[in-house]
């Protein structure tokens, strides 16, 4: 089919009285089955061979990070490198109570979760303490094929959580609302950009030893992210095309951290 990527969403049910609108709407009906993203790609993964891969976004909360870093990890390994993590700090009350999480772990939580993914892509042995998740010195794997672990993404739109993906993630990947507009969303990658340029300059809190080869939180703790996930661009020329507004999206690529990196272009409009 010549697809350069393929994403896939997801979602935990379809609420019969949802607690919370979707944007000001009804939920759509087809929340109501969503096969989960990884399975998917998996089977995606079997039949081709460059396609690259990617959620967006995956709701991390609803799990724990060992259990979710190794099921990318397995996916990056049968697919041979060509996986981005796009994951998420959850939407709405109801999936954080059919999850029995609390909701009030969006935010640090979300940033712990992250680490300590990285953590478990990084060398053996692995080991991770927090304040929401403990991961005690172990062996733990499969271990990513790409160097460094998996790209990872983070859907982001308010400013905390651009300011969070600036420091930990590769990139962000705002989504785009009934209520979005063109210059809300340039606003939002502005931001994002300003706060990656800020993270460069500044100590990371989850540096670890120097001496380590693969640290838990972002793969190059100098290098400010630079790639904005596929949302950015799609959602801006779907909005240019129903306002009827003439723009000219941009491509956006995740640059090579190294020679022959895995690191690949996410989004072209």
């Amino acid at each position: 089919m010549g697809l350069a990527s393929l994403w896939v969403s997801d979602r935990m049910l379809l609420p019969t009285k949802p607690k919370e609108t979707f944007d000001g709407d009804p939920w759509p009906e087809i929340f109501a089955t969503v096969y989960d993203p990884i399975e998917t790609l998996t089977f995606v993964a079997a039949r081709t061979r460059k396609v690259k891969l990617g959620t967006s976004v995956m709701s991390a909360l609803f799990q724990n990070p060992v259990t979710l870093a190794r099921r990318f990890a397995t996916l990056d390994r049968l697919s041979d490198g060509r996986v981005t993590a796009g994951i998420g700090q959850g939407d709405f009350r109801d999936e954080f109570e059919t999850a029995n999480i609390p909701i009030k772990r969006r935010g640090r939580g979300f940033e712990e979760f992250a680490i300590g993914m990285r953590a478990v892509w990084g060398p053996d042995p692995v080991s991770f303490t927090g304040d929401f998740y403990n991961i005690p010195e172990s062996r733990i794997g499969p271990k990513p094929v790409q160097p460094g672990g998996i790209p990872m993404l983070m859907g982001a739109f308010a400013p905390a959580s651009l300011e969070r993906a600036a420091r930990i993630a590769d990139g962000i990947m705002p989504a785009a609302g009934r209520n979005t507009t063109i210059e809300k969303l340039s606003q939002t990658i502005n931001n994002f950009s300003r706060h990656g340029a800020k993270s460069k300059s500044q100590p990371r809190r989850d540096q670890v030893d120097p001496e380590s080869p693969q640290p838990p939180g972002r793969r190059d703790s100098q290098r400010a992210p630079s790639v904005i996930g596929r949302y950015a661009s799609t959602s801006r020329k779907r909005l240019a095309e129903t306002q009827g507004t003439r723009h000219k999206s941009r491509i956006l690529r995740h640059e090579p951290s190294r020679p022959n990196s895995n690191r690949h272009s996410t989004s072209v409009a």
